[in-house]
C-alpha cells in the first residue's frame, strides 16, 4: 500500500528541509501562513478515488501528481518549488524509494514545472512520472550511498 504524506509531515519534514537547506535569497515563510486548504488539497489529490477506483494509479504517478500540485497551486506565499522537490523526496523515501538525481536537475524540473501553461497540465505530469521512473531507486541504495 502506498503511504500518504501528512500535514503534519510537511510542516515538521518538507517545509523545514527546505527552509533551512535550500534558503538562497528568499527565504521561506512560517508554515502556518499557507494558504488555507490550498495544501490539503495538494496533499489529498494524488490519492482520490472515484466509484472505489484511484484515479491516480501507481506511486510514481501518485508522487507526480503530489509534486506539479505542490509547485503550481502555490500553497505557500514563498518557497513553494523547494517545498514541493522536498516533500517528494520524503514521499518517496516513506515508500522505501528514492531519486537518484543531480539536485539542480529536479531544481530545473520545479522551475519548468512552474513556468508550464496549466493547459498542459497531462503532459505535464506524464513527463514527470517518466522522470521520476527513470531516476528512482530503493531507499536502501540511497541510504548507503548518500547520494541523491
Amino acid at each position: 500500500m502506498i503511504k500518504s504524506l501528512t500535514l503534519n509531515e510537511i510542516q515538521y519534514l518538507a517545509h523545514r528541509l527546505a527552509a533551512d537547506t535550500m534558503e538562497w535569497d528568499e527565504p521561506i515563510p512560517q508554515f502556518e501562513t499557507r494558504y488555507a486548504n490550498v495544501l490539503e488539497s495538494c496533499i489529498a489529490t494524488p490519492f482520490i478515488r472515484f466509484e472505489k477506483k484511484s484515479l491516480y494509479v501507481g506511486m510514481n504517478l501518485k508522487a507526480a501528481v503530489l509534486f506539479y500540485l505542490l509547485i503550481k497551486n502555490h500553497p505557500f506565499q514563498n518557497g513553494n518549488k523547494r517545498i514541493a522537490v522536498a516533500s517528494l523526496l520524503i514521499f518517496l523515501l516513506k515508500n522505501g524509494k528514492w531519486l537518484r538525481v543531480d539536485s539542480k536537475e529536479l531544481y530545473n524540473l520545479a522551475v519548468w514545472i512552474a513556468e508550464s501553461p496549466p493547459l498542459a497540465k497531462d503532459d505535464m505530469l506524464s513527463y514527470i512520472t517518466r522522470f521520476i521512473k527513470k531516476h528512482l531507486v530503493d531507499g536502501e541504495v540511497y541510504n548507503s550511498s548518500n547520494q541523491i
